[in-house]
């Protein structure tokens, strides 16, 4: 009898190590290609347990926000990224992401977690790990349940609740990822990233004023992070154009630059927002430099080909919305993943 069991209980861990080493194998095909860019270089020192809570939501770049719908017409900044996006931030579907669910191990890797578990309940750090694979792979209707369970087990834990609150945002539900924002600020004051995606949220609904005034304190705690991210600085400026406080908002993406002098983004920002004083020419030089940062960002080009007409350029005028409507239609060609596909 105690050999049966022992044998049993050796089968558990047989199956359960089976199951991480597959994981394990399979997240390293995800992530690490894709650390630099999307954890934008804030690496964990060895041996500490990085929170993902600066990982950008795949999938879909961020929509366009309420403030720049309002001012920015069809040149719009769409963040990754997110995203943009929201994610995280701000791009159009598809820009610079690689499917990988196309990649066959997905549903091979899902089943091997859920037999494990049948088995022997995974433990925290693995579920989250779980999670984070789930939305990695832009199936964020799989990483939520997950995410509950910790939210549930782990009521304190800020992290958990944090990406709700980004699931939320993604899913349009700005009331509930307010909610939960303010939940995690109250358990974490000092986390950047909720106030800014807080300030995200405030945005999309209109109320600038609201986010600005998260923006602000991301931005006075970005400053403080060893290797602060462009991101806060580049949100509270497009909030911060859309009530016409131009000046400000160039101030705040030349900051951004200097924490991100390779992020396409801020450039882009950076014209609209040299473009809306009337500094025409100047606003030339970064809109290029964001095409040459990513060659497949449409926007920059929209923009670009407004400058030329104004500055008298009649072939760049047109040659620019001309290559604005090519990258369009291929980021929209670009396959998307079915999220009506049932969980195996």
């Amino acid at each position: 009898m105690i050999a049966a069991s022992s044998c049993k209980h050796e089968t558990r861990r047989t199956v359960h190590c089976f199951a991480s080493a597959f994981v394990a194998a399979f997240l390293s095909l995800i992530f690490l290609p894709r650390t630099c860019a999307n954890w934008q270089d804030n690496l964990a020192p060895l041996g500490v347990r990085r929170d993902f809570s600066d990982l950008q939501l795949p999938g879909t770049r961020k929509r366009p926000k309420r403030s720049q719908l309002q001012t920015g017409g069809n040149d719009s900044c769409q963040r990754s990224g997110k995203p943009p996006q929201i994610n995280e931030n701000g791009q159009t579907a598809g820009h610079g992401r690689r499917n990988f669910l196309s990649r066959r191990p997905v549903p091979e890797c899902r089943i091997a977690w859920k037999r494990a578990e049948a088995i022997t309940p995974l433990d925290e750090r693995s579920r989250f790990t779980l999670a984070m694979a789930y939305i990695e792979l832009r199936r964020r209707d799989w990483a939520r349940p997950e995410l509950e369970k910790l939210a549930a087990a782990e009521p304190r834990n800020s992290l958990y609740t944090y990406w709700l609150a980004r699931l939320d945002y993604d899913a349009q539900n700005y009331a509930s990822a307010i909610a939960r924002l303010q939940e995690v600020i109250e358990l974490d004051p000092d986390m950047v990233r909720a106030y800014d995606t807080l300030g995200l949220c405030f945005d999309y609904l209109g109320k600038f004023e609201e986010a600005i005034k998260n923006y602000d304190r991301a931005v006075q705690l970005n400053r403080l992070q060893p290797k602060p991210s462009p991101w806060p600085h580049v949100d509270l400026a497009i909030s911060l154009m859309a009530l016409n406080r131009l000046p400000d908002a160039e101030k705040s993406l030349r900051e951004a630059i200097e924490y991100g002098p390779k992020l396409p983004q801020a450039y882009y920002q950076l014209g609209r927002a040299l473009e809306m004083q009337g500094r025409y020419e100047e606003a030339v030089p970064p809109l290029n430099q964001a095409t040459t940062l990513d060659p497949s960002y449409p926007e920059p080009h929209y923009l670009l080909g407004r400058i030329y007409h104004r500055l008298g350029d009649n072939s760049l005028s047109k040659a620019e919305p001309d290559r604005f409507q090519e990258l369009k239609k291929a980021s929209e060609l670009q396959p998307l993943p079915n999220p009506s596909l049932p969980p195996r």
